[in-house]
C-alpha cells in the first residue's frame, strides 16, 4: 500500500521520496550549464494526457544534448504514474497537476579528464495555477512582443526541450516589466513571429489556422493536437513565417500550452484582435473539439476559480 504524507514526493535517481529531501549537487550540470531537458504533462480528471507523447519528445531532447538517463520510455512512464497516484490525494477532485520529467548528465567536468557520472533523473509534480490563471479565459492574454529575440535554430534548436530558458525568461521579464500581466511572444531573428514561454501562437485569417514553421519553436504536444482537431472538423491549417502585420490584422488569435491547452488572445501590443470578442468563432469551434476530445471542460475547471 502506498504510504501518503501531508508533502508532495518526487522520484529522485531510483527512490521516491518527499520533494524536500530531493537535493541536487551544485556541480550538476543541469545547474552549473543550464545541461538538462525536461518536459511536462497534465492531468485532466487525475490521468495524465498524451504522457506518452511527452516522454517520447523528452527522449528526442535527451538525444539532441547527448545525455543518456538510464532509462527507457516505459521506465519513465511508469514512474510518472507512481508519482501521480503518491501525490492525488493533496489536491481537490476538481484540481489537477503538472506532471514533469527532468534529466541532466549528472556530476562530471571534461575539462578535467573526469568520465560521464551518474544522471540525474527527477519525476515531479506540481498543481495546475487554476486561480492565477483564470482570468486569461474570461479577458483573453494580452500578448506583447518584446525586443528580445527567440534564439535562432542555428545556434540552439528551440525543438529541444532544455532548462535553459533565459532566452525566454528575459522576454518575460521585458514584457512584465510594462505589463505585468501581459504574455509575451519572441520574433525569430529574421522578425517572424516564434513563441513565447511555454506556449504556442496561432492566427485565424479568413477562416484559416496559420502557425509559425515547427523549425523556429518548440512544436507543442498541444500546439499538435489542435492541428489535428481543425483538420477532424475540417478548418484548414497553414505553418508559415508571420510577422507582425498578420498578428495587426488577424480576425483571431490563442495560444496554446500544456496546462492551458487552448486560450484565446485579446490583444497584440495594445490593439485589439479582430471585433474584440473572445473566444472568436472559430477559436471557440476548437475548444469545443478539444473538449470533446478530453471529454472534459477545461475552460470551466478554470473558470470555476473565479
Amino acid at each position: 500500500m502506498t504510504q501518503r504524507t501531508n508533502e508532495r514526493v518526487a522520484y529522485h535517481n531510483g527512490e521516491i521520496k518527499p520533494e524536500s529531501r530531493v537535493l541536487v549537487s551544485f556541480r550538476d550540470r543541469g545547474f552549473t550549464l543550464g545541461e538538462a531537458v525536461f518536459d511536462t504533462a497534465r492531468t485532466v480528471r487525475h490521468k495524465p494526457f498524451k504522457l506518452e507523447e511527452h516522454i517520447d519528445r523528452l527522449f528526442r531532447s535527451m538525444r539532441y544534448l547527448q545525455i543518456d538517463a538510464g532509462l527507457g520510455p516505459d521506465e519513465f512512464v511508469s514512474i510518472s504514474h507512481d508519482v501521480l497516484e503518491r501525490n492525488l490525494h493533496l489536491i481537490a477532485p476538481d484540481e489537477d497537476y503538472w506532471l514533469f520529467q527532468r534529466v541532466s548528465p549528472g556530476i562530471r567536468d571534461p575539462f578535467f579528464g573526469e568520465e560521464a557520472g551518474e544522471p540525474t533523473v527527477i519525476v515531479e509534480c506540481t498543481p495546475l495555477p487554476l486561480k492565477a490563471r483564470a482570468p486569461l479565459f474570461r479577458d483573453g492574454v494580452r500578448v506583447r512582443i518584446p525586443a528580445t529575440r527567440r534564439t535562432p535554430p542555428d545556434a540552439m534548436s528551440p525543438r529541444a526541450k532544455t532548462h535553459n530558458y533565459i532566452n525566454l525568461q528575459l522576454a518575460d521579464r521585458e514584457v512584465r516589466a510594462q505589463d505585468p500581466d501581459a504574455w509575451a511572444i519572441l520574433l525569430d531573428h529574421d522578425g517572424n513571429i516564434a513563441e513565447g514561454l511555454g506556449s504556442n501562437i496561432f492566427f485565424v485569417r479568413d477562416g484559416e489556422l496559420l502557425t509559425p514553421r515547427a523549425r523556429f519553436v518548440l512544436p507543442g504536444i498541444s500546439r499538435e493536437t489542435v492541428i489535428d482537431l481543425a483538420g477532424e472538423v475540417g478548418i484548414a491549417v497553414r505553418e508559415a513565417d508571420l510577422d507582425l502585420y498578420d498578428a495587426f490584422t488577424c480576425d483571431e488569435c490563442f495560444l496554446t500550452s500544456t496546462s492551458l491547452c487552448m486560450v484565446p488572445v485579446s490583444s497584440v501590443n495594445g490593439r485589439p484582435v479582430g471585433d474584440g470578442a473572445v473566444p472568436g468563432p472559430v477559436t471557440a469551434r476548437l475548444v469545443e473539439a478539444y473538449k470533446r476530445l478530453l471529454d472534459f471542460d477545461f475552460v470551466a475547471q478554470y473558470t470555476n476559480k473565479l
